[in-house]
């Protein structure tokens, strides 16, 4: 095959733009992260229909309880379906998607003010993740979170919507396993099988019971 010197020229641009592409790919943020501040702990975890967004979790927090001993709840929430909601396990990374940059970008919620931002999250260093939100596209702030492995006290272990685990908002809830749940769902066999083409035996048929004969009478007359 004949190369004329602009298709070389172009394959010799593809072999160059390889390598920045395979930099663009987002380093996986999955873990436990600690904000800057020490206020909580953020659970980040791929979600969505083919996993392939981030969604992020309250899953500890260093004030749990409000002034009266009870514990906080979401009041500043703007929806008031969730305003009764637990503060500790409420979703707040709100299913962010991978851009060309090699980051993840979307919304998140602060559950201090009850205020959606536009935040962006990579993260460049071992242990580390960067977060940057911006309020009307301008105000912008950035802080970095501490990966941490150990348990805290009271923190949620269990998966997301699970026994001791945080909760999903509905449009980003794990969806149930079709084949797990036709599993689930369908009747237990018990006993052994019989086999295809078997004669079916019938029970023996009792014999005819016979009625006992009365027994004479005598006559009256004799």
């Amino acid at each position: 095959m004949n190369w004329s010197p602009i298709t070389g020229a172009l394959a010799g641009l593809a072999l160059v733009a390889l390598p920045s592409l395979a930099q663009a790919a987002p380093r996986d943020p999955s873990g436990v992260w600690l904000t800057e501040d020490g206020k909580a702990r953020i659970r980040v975890e791929k979600c969505g229909a083919q996993s392939t967004n981030i969604c992020g979790y309250a899953v500890w927090l260093k004030v749990p309880l409000n002034d009266e001993g009870k514990p906080r709840v979401d009041f500043r929430n703007p929806d008031p379906k969730k305003q009764a909601r637990a503060s500790l396990g409420h979703q707040m990374i709100m299913g962010l998607k991978p851009n060309s940059e090699g980051k993840y970008e979307g919304k998140i919620y602060n559950a201090e003010n009850g205020k959606f931002y536009d935040v962006t999250i990579w993260s460049e260093a071992q242990g580390e993740l960067s977060v940057r939100g911006c309020m009307l596209g301008f105000l912008c702030g950035s802080q970095t979170w501490e990966q941490k492995t150990d348990l805290a006290q009271g923190q949620l272990t269990g998966p997301t919507n699970g026994a001791n685990g945080p909760r999903a908002d509905a449009e980003w809830a794990p969806k149930p396993n079709p084949a797990v749940a036709n599993a689930a769902g369908s009747p237990a066999t018990t006993g052994t099988t019989k086999p295809a083409g078997a004669a079916k035996t019938s029970a023996p048929k009792a014999a005819p019971s016979r009625t006992a004969a009365p027994a004479p009478q005598a006559d009256p007359d004799e």
